[in-house]
């Protein structure tokens, strides 16, 4: 399998395969998942003439089975609850309050971690390029999704430079479009796509969301 060099790299190709539908554009908007989305994040703006910024997104793992997602929180106030799941269980409400609580908690401080004192940025009306480094099961994808819906854009893009096919199938019944430049099959991990897939810091994501935005 023909591998990234690095995450950069990866960017880089991401970004001029979108270039043709999303470069200069005044409405698209790049939105990455930390940590290592932002490296690939920051080339795909870049080769757009694009704002980036961070999206964190939370989910809100069911009380005693963390790995069963009840709903999402996301960057810019976006909540998202899996109303047919808690009807189904009977989970009551200060309960799933308590974990809202909770989540939101971490998702403050890590949004005051990488973005500082910036706003999250509005996406009502805009063209949203989501992008991470790359999809296993793509949850944490699927709810950055599902987060945004709720805010009106006019459009959500996923890119992604590898994921298994079955990943990209499920978000295309969710996002308006998903770009993703290599689905190996069988798919085993993101980081063999790679040959440097070393661990992104958070004062390297923060570098990057601090240098100068298109």
């Amino acid at each position: 399998m023909l591998r990234f060099r690095d995450r950069a790299e990866a960017g880089v190709e991401l970004g001029e395969r979108l270039a043709e539908d999303y470069a200069d554009r005044d409405d698209v908007l790049a939105l990455a998942l930390p940590r290592g989305g932002v490296v690939v994040g920051r080339e795909v703006a870049r080769l757009l003439g694009a704002p980036l910024d961070v999206l964190v997104v939370r989910k809100l793992g069911f009380p005693g089975q963390d790995e069963l997602a009840m709903g999402a929180i996301a960057s810019g106030g976006a909540r998202v609850l899996n109303e047919e799941l808690l009807a189904q269980t009977g989970l009551p409400h200060d309960r799933v309050e308590t974990v809202v609580a909770r989540e939101l908690e971490e998702l403050a401080r890590r949004e005051e971690l990488y973005r500082g004192d910036r706003p999250a940025p509005d996406v009502s009306g805009k063209t949203v390029i989501v992008v991470d480094d790359g999809l296993a099961t793509g949850s944490t994808m699927l709810a950055a999704v599902q987060a945004l819906r709720s805010q009106a854009p006019a459009r959500i893009v996923v890119a992604v430079p590898t994921a298994p096919p079955q990943t990209c199938s499920a978000l295309e019944q969710v996002a308006d479009e998903v770009v993703c430049l290599r689905q190996p099959y069988p798919f085993y991990a993101v980081g063999l796509s790679y040959e440097d897939f070393s661990e992104v810091d958070d004062a390297e994501v923060r570098r990057l969301l601090d240098e100068p935005s298109a």
